[in-house]
């Protein structure tokens, strides 16, 4: 007779057996027949990836001419109101100079002006804005791009008084290409003719040059920076 022991292990290598067995499992069904749904975190994961990535586009020394040529195409307004700490005046744009009209516009439209300064005056010649010791407009720049543009002189614009021109970069620069990112205005009485050939003029101001002229008479300290910070608190395109 066989022991108990014999029938214990020959159950036990049974059930072994049948639990090693393939079975369908439940949430393979489950899955295959799943009603298919729109996973909304990844939608917007998407659209930020998108964003972002428009985001990042910046100006380059290769795309800015084409990138600015298209860009003039599409705008409506050549004004743009400059409002800073001492009060604002009104710009009017050259339309028969379009890389540096589209170029002061697309910076408008894209905050870069606002909470930079005139930072550099001088008397009874122009005041200069568009810089700032803040680090904030440091970090616009970098995401923007590093650029320049071409000088743009025979056009028939003068630097009459309330000339809106664009200074040369500091950089390297032979060719005396334009600073993108700062402007300066003439308030010599009628103008700064000697400026004519070598900076690039692209508007004037048509109202406000009483502001223009309050800015210029601030106190200076040396190297031209006023003592009184004289913010660009919103410079925006007028429709």
């Amino acid at each position: 007779m066989r022991s108990l022991k014999f029938y214990i292990s020959l159950f036990v290598a049974t059930v072994t057996f049948a639990s090693c067995k393939d079975t369908p499992k439940k949430a393979d069904s489950t899955t295959s027949n799943a009603t298919p749904t729109i996973d909304s975190t990844k939608i917007t994961e998407k659209g930020v990836t998108k964003d972002a990535q428009e985001e990042a586009f910046e100006l380059t020394e290769d795309n800015a001419i084409d990138f600015f040529y298209n860009y003039e195409k599409t705008l409506k307004s050549n004004k743009v109101k400059i409002t800073t700490s001492l009060g604002s005046f009104t710009i009017e744009l050259y339309e028969n100079v379009p890389y540096h009209r589209a170029n002061f516009i697309y910076l408008t439209e894209n905050g870069y002006f606002d909470y930079t300064q005139f930072h550099r005056v001088v008397k009874n010649f122009i005041i200069q804005g568009g810089n700032s010791d803040d680090e904030r407009t440091g970090k616009k720049r970098n995401d923007l791009g590093r650029y320049l543009l071409p000088p743009d002189t025979r056009k028939g614009h003068k630097h009459h008084r309330g000339t809106v021109s664009m200074p040369s970069s500091e950089m390297d620069n032979p060719h005396m290409l334009a600073s993108p990112f700062e402007f300066f205005i003439v308030v010599t009485d009628p103008g700064s003719y000697h400026l004519d050939d070598e900076y690039t003029p692209f508007g004037r101001v048509i109202e406000g040059m009483d502001i223009v002229d309050k800015i210029n008479n601030v106190p200076v300290e040396k190297g031209d920076w006023p003592l009184q910070n004289i913010y660009i608190q919103k410079a925006e395109v007028l429709e």
